[in-house]
């Protein structure tokens, strides 16, 4: 069996998506809730849900978490550890 590929969810995606998409707040509601602008809600609306699709579409494994290390999709392109041995 293969090892999936990860998508990283951060929880302020998450907690965006979840004000506007579940709780049907608008984004300007959302980012008081949040403490934030509503165009960082805007922007971590729109990357939370290309990270969902992207991670259905291609069979990838979505984690939900604020980890520290990058994320297999965020390495696409660069040199792993794997590849340096």
């Amino acid at each position: 069996m293969r090892e999936l590929e990860t998508v990283l969810l951060r929880t302020d995606e998450l907690e965006a998506l979840r004000l506007c998409d579940l709780e049907g707040m608008d984004q300007e509601s959302a980012g008081e809730c949040m403490g934030v602008s509503r165009g960082t809600v805007q922007r971590l609306v729109k990357s939370g849900r290309e990270k969902i699709m992207g991670a259905l579409v291609r069979n990838s494994a979505l984690v939900i978490g604020d980890q520290e290390h990058p994320t297999d999709v965020e390495l696409a392109g660069k040199e792993t550890p794997s590849e340096r041995t």
